[in-house]
């Protein structure tokens, strides 16, 4: 355990030096400001509502990013589903059983207790960890103003936004985050998707984001310095947290589309294949 811990100070130490110096280069930067324009004319439309499309124990918040239809491929074919039903029957469990009669109630609970301020500021700590994920396949994929502009914001939110609770590089300083995730690392490097999944407890997800989403819950830091009971509250706990964000956003999309697991799985298909382009 002190072992852990000399090594995440080490780490912390390490990103804070490389970021300070970026951060005065990236606020002002072309390249910084060309890029942001450009991922937003591709996912402006589709980000208010698909915040929690990889909301674990939902498996259908993938709706949610339908806009992203628009940035697909002509041509290319998201309704092949080798697995459909098996898939559909894990979808109707997770919003069934899991969803309604688990996660919605302690989430309106949670949504009764917390104000606004405080749940946004949750996500935000769980959203300020996910640094080494986004820095690591920022890399990976070449995008190195990417990776430069992850350390800044966390060296930032981490300092004065209060470790992570304000997101003041993007509210101060302007800086977006640069998302990606060792799904989109593979797609980049031409790894197929595979099949699409779905599963208890997990977004939705296709092979090869399957295998990336096991990469990158190894990258999360808070995991190798508490019990594992911890690090089940603090994803227990960013779960609901989310579930909470979302709830009339997700009745929305519940009572609007017709076909509601098709909509998921395309959607989502969708939505993966646009980052992948980005």
């Amino acid at each position: 355990m002190k072992r852990n811990f000399e090594y995440y100070k080490w780490f912390c130490a390490m990103i804070g030096a490389l970021a300070i110096g970026l951060v005065t280069i990236l606020v002002g930067s072309p390249v910084h400001a060309g890029e942001s324009s450009i991922e937003s004319s591709g996912a402006t439309a589709i980000e208010s509502l698909a915040d929690a499309a990889s909301m674990p124990a939902l498996g259908y918040a993938a709706p949610l990013g339908f806009a992203a239809a628009a940035a697909a491929a002509p041509g290319e074919d998201f309704d092949e589903d080798p697995w459909e039903g098996f898939n559909e029957k894990m979808f109707n469990f997770n919003r069934e059983i899991l969803d309604r009669f688990l996660l919605k109630p302690i989430a309106t609970a949670w949504d009764f207790i917390l104000p606004d301020l405080a749940q946004r500021g949750i996500h935000n700590i769980f959203d300020n960890l996910g640094v080494v994920r986004r820095v690591v396949n920022n890399g990976l994929q070449l995008k190195f103003t990417g990776a430069a502009t992850e350390l800044a914001r966390f060296t930032i939110n981490s300092t004065v936004g209060l470790a992570g609770f304000f997101d003041v590089a993007k509210d101060a300083f302007g800086i977006e985050q640069r998302d990606e995730d060792t799904g989109q690392t593979f797609g980049v490097w031409g790894a197929g998707p595979g099949p699409y999944l779905v599963l208890p407890l997990l977004p939705p997800l296709t092979i090869r984001d399957g295998l990336g989403y096991a990469f990158d819950a190894a990258m999360n830091p808070y995991t190798y310095f508490i019990p594992w009971w911890g690090t089940f509250a603090g994803t227990g706990t960013n779960t609901v947290n989310e579930r909470s964000l979302n709830l009339d956003r997700f009745e929305r999309v519940a009572e609007s589309t017709v076909d509601l697991y098709g909509a998921v799985r395309n959607g989502y298909l969708q939505r993966r294949a646009a980052a992948i382009k980005q």
